[in-house]
């Protein structure tokens, strides 16, 4: 399947990123997006997005942090960076060409010529991230944007949330200066809602007060290009539009989740059947079956984690009060035994830890994936009917 685009959704964050509006302005303090796996987001950033950005004139730079787990993301990031400024002291090279495209002929006329050696970016006596970031700005003249994808896995280290508060001085050092040609721009994506989340909410994180929000899922009008496509390929055992939307969302909004329910679809009805009738049966199944993968993390953290677990889940809204004596009180019916309030932390941050449960502000606690928490009320509800 060939990928599908979101231009003008790129165009739309692209606009309120490099020419806010007052209510906007708040964006050059950092974007942060959230998901839950297998939604798009990578796909979205490389195909439409940072495409969106360069053809505002701005320099992008692109990491993933979990390209090389084994190597610091300080490190990653100031490999980027090096990269990048390669590039632009090259004039023949494809970022100088492409910037070219959009800043005029003359971009780069002169030749970049960086004060410091690249390799010392980041080393002991070299220039630091907000030195080195201030230079390409005030240089190329344009905003410089730094994607990094994954990028809860720079608080995994002490090297990382060094990296992020030196991506705070330089956006600190660059934007509020007023004749500025360009600012610097921070954009953090991850699938770890939880420690996404973590980034903005908690006071002695480097972004503290930055935006944070869910990434705009995929919805109908990818299943509209989905089976337009399929129908063009000569595909027969298709399902009508609302259904192939329900089941979609039904999946999480997952694209490979969608197209295995079609594959199954297409290679198992039987003759005669109506699409229709069957596809919400394997969406379901298959909702069900991954919904159950992560519950199964649950009961392997033990029988206070899936007490605290269901406490959070069974909650409307947000959760409160985890840390409780009534809440103890409660822990202790479900498990057997007594149950001190200093155990209930360390379980907390297990399940924070493997991504099931997310902090969303000063003792309030959500599940992190909304269908996991669906499936784990329909088993409830089932389980009491029985």
């Amino acid at each position: 399947m060939s990928v599908y685009r979101r231009p003008q959704l790129a165009q739309q964050m692209a606009q309120q990123l490099l020419r806010p509006g007052v209510l906007d302005e708040g964006l050059r303090s950092g974007l942060f997006l959230s998901g839950v796996r297998r939604t798009g987001k990578t796909t979205f950033l490389l195909n439409d997005l940072i495409p969106a950005l360069e053809g505002h004139g701005a320099l992008v730079i692109y990491v993933d942090l979990w390209s090389d787990t084994q190597t610091s993301p300080a490190v990653l990031v100031q490999r980027a960076i090096r990269k990048a400024y390669t590039e632009l002291q090259t004039p023949a090279s494809a970022l100088v060409e492409k910037l070219k495209r959009v800043r005029g002929a003359d971009f780069g006329a002169l030749g970049f010529k960086f004060g410091f050696k690249l390799e010392s970016i980041g080393a002991q006596g070299g220039p630091t991230l907000a030195q080195a970031l201030l230079e390409a700005v005030d240089q190329a003249k344009c905003d410089v944007v730094l994607i990094v994808d994954e990028v809860q896995h720079a608080i995994t280290s002490d090297d990382g949330n060094q990296m992020l508060l030196a991506l705070k001085a330089a956006r600190d050092a660059i934007n509020p200066r007023p004749d500025t040609p360009g600012h610097f721009l921070f954009i953090g994506t991850g699938s770890h809602r939880a420690l996404v989340n973590e980034l903005t909410a908690r006071r002695h994180q480097a972004f503290a007060g930055a935006t944070s929000v869910a990434y705009p899922v995929l919805d109908s009008d990818y299943v509209e290009h989905l089976l337009k496509r399929l129908g063009e390929a000569g595909e027969m055992n298709l399902p009508s539009k609302p259904v192939a939307i329900d089941a979609f969302r039904t999946l999480g909004h997952r694209p490979e989740e969608m197209l295995k329910a079609l594959r199954q679809l297409a290679r198992h009805l039987p003759p005669g059947s109506d699409p229709d009738a069957h596809l919400p049966v394997i969406a379901a199944t298959l909702r069900s079956t991954a919904a159950d993968v992560e519950l199964a993390k649950v009961e392997q953290l033990g029988g206070l984690a899936t007490a605290v677990f269901e406490r959070i889940a069974s909650t409307e809204g947000d959760a409160r009060g985890l840390f409780s004596a009534e809440a103890a009180a409660a822990y202790a019916k479900a498990v057997g035994r007594e149950v001190r309030i200093e155990e209930i932390q360390p379980v907390v941050n297990d399940l924070l830890a493997a991504n099931l449960v997310m902090r969303k502000g000063h003792g309030l606690y959500g599940i992190t994936d909304p269908f996991v928490q669906e499936i784990w009320r329909e088993k409830q509800s089932i389980e009491g009917k029985l």
